[in-house]
């Protein structure tokens, strides 16, 4: 029994043993034939100042904090790390290298260490501008640990910034390879853009086939890829199938109707070659029905008319456009075409002026609703953020209430 005892107290004391071995290798370590404790500039006056002053943002001052912190642990990685992190967020960047580069020059470094360095090295190298050491620092990073979601993430946005598409597609497959299934919508969306950039990419090679294939693969992966059916559709029009490019076109109204205004152009024209321009017509009119905000589309139909000869049926449609948008300037430029037509009928001046009276003009009505990037026109990936898909149009307030919205024009 005694002896019993004895072996369970001895298990028991090996156990303390070897988890106060374990937490004193996780706090201490050897360097250069000395142990060093690697949590005791956490007690630093300099460290505590650095972390208050990162948090209100005080950058500048953060610097001195933790350069002064540096200077008496100069042991501590993490410190000297983050110190070469401000650096770049301050645009020092050349500052920066020089400290991350010191840091590797440490002959014990840790496997997580090292690739840690190497990430913020890459980071530094990419606001640099020096796109291959930065490339370079990422596949580093990469080799010591091939599911680094920092550096695929990099690596793919300095591929994106080059038009390195398949480079960049590649790099997306494995990131969402990597991520877990209520996340792989977004990655398929991110993949269909991507096929859609290597079409346009195959369009200017003059590989149509390729082009056709790779449109197709991304409304495969992602049914709202609207800029795949509009290319799409083209590469089909230049083939002679009329037909089969309005039925592409078509499709891309049906599952985003919001951009229903980029394929506007391009089917007037192929009706016309189909000899069926009423279509056009009627399908303005549907929208216009369907979503009675929709002031592209009766800008458009009022074109439609006016190339018909029909301004007068074309102004009623621009007044009632202008009351859901007073702030489009092409509307009042395509209003003051149409009374130029009518011969500047004093009354019918009147009415514009009196639609347009609270109207407000600005430049760029599209936003990233991601970093509120701002853009004149249309963008299919941010080129702050490097987000796809993610620019709507802002109004400053819509016009009137929904409910008040005059119904469309008949002709």
């Amino acid at each position: 029994m005694m002896g019993e005892y004895a072996l369970l107290l001895g298990a028991l004391a090996a156990l303390l043993v070897g988890l106060a071995a374990g937490k004193a290798w996780e706090r201490y370590k050897l360097r250069d034939g000395r142990w060093i404790d690697r949590r005791r500039f956490r007690d630093s006056l300099h460290y505590l100042q650095g972390l208050n002053r990162l948090v209100d943002r005080q950058f500048d001052l953060a610097i001195e904090s933790f350069s002064r912190a540096a200077a008496h642990h100069e042991e501590a990685v993490d410190v000297q790390v983050v110190l070469g992190n401000l650096h770049r967020e301050k645009g020092q960047v050349s500052r920066a290298i020089q400290v991350h580069q010191h840091i590797l020059q440490r002959p014990r470094l840790s496997k997580t260490e090292h690739q840690h360095v190497l990430l913020c090295l890459g980071l530094d190298f990419k606001r640099a501008g020096f796109v291959d050491r930065a490339v370079e620092a990422f596949h580093e990073v990469l080799r010591l640990d091939g599911d680094n979601l920092d550096a695929l993430a990099n690596l793919e946005e300095l591929h994106e910034d080059q038009h390195n598409w398949a480079e960049a597609y590649a790099i997306r497959q494995r990131l969402a390879a990597l991520a877990p299934p209520e996340a792989q919508a977004g990655h398929q969306t991110i993949l269909a853009f991507l096929e859609h950039a290597l079409g346009q990419q195959a369009l200017a090679a003059n590989d149509r086939a390729e082009a056709e294939r790779r449109f197709e693969a991304a409304i495969d992966r992602d049914a709202r890829t609207v800029p795949a059916y509009l290319h799409l559709g083209d590469v089909q029009l230049a083939a002679g199938n009329v037909d089969e490019a309005v039925a592409t076109w078509e499709r891309a109204i049906d599952v985003a109707p919001d951009r229903a205004y980029l394929t506007f152009d391009r089917l007037a024209t192929a009706y016309t070659r189909l000899e069926a321009r009423d279509r056009f017509a009627a399908l303005c009119r549907r929208l216009t029905a369907d979503t009675p905000q929709e002031w592209r589309a009766r800008l458009a139909l009022a074109r439609h008319l006016r190339g018909q000869e029909r301004a007068a049926e074309a102004l009623p449609l621009l007044l009632e456009a202008l009351a859901v948008n007073p702030h489009a300037i092409t509307l009042h430029q395509a209003a003051w075409h149409t009374l130029s037509d009518l011969g500047l009928d004093p009354a019918l001046v009147e009415r514009y002026v009196e639609v347009s009276r609270q109207a407000v003009f600005y430049q760029d009505p599209h936003l990233c609703l991601r970093c509120h990037y701002r853009s004149t026109e249309l963008l299919w990936q941010c080129p702050h953020c490097h987000d796809w898909n993610s620019f709507v149009e802002e109004r400053l307030a819509p016009a009137r209430d929904e409910s008040d919205l005059p119904s469309v024009s008949r002709a």
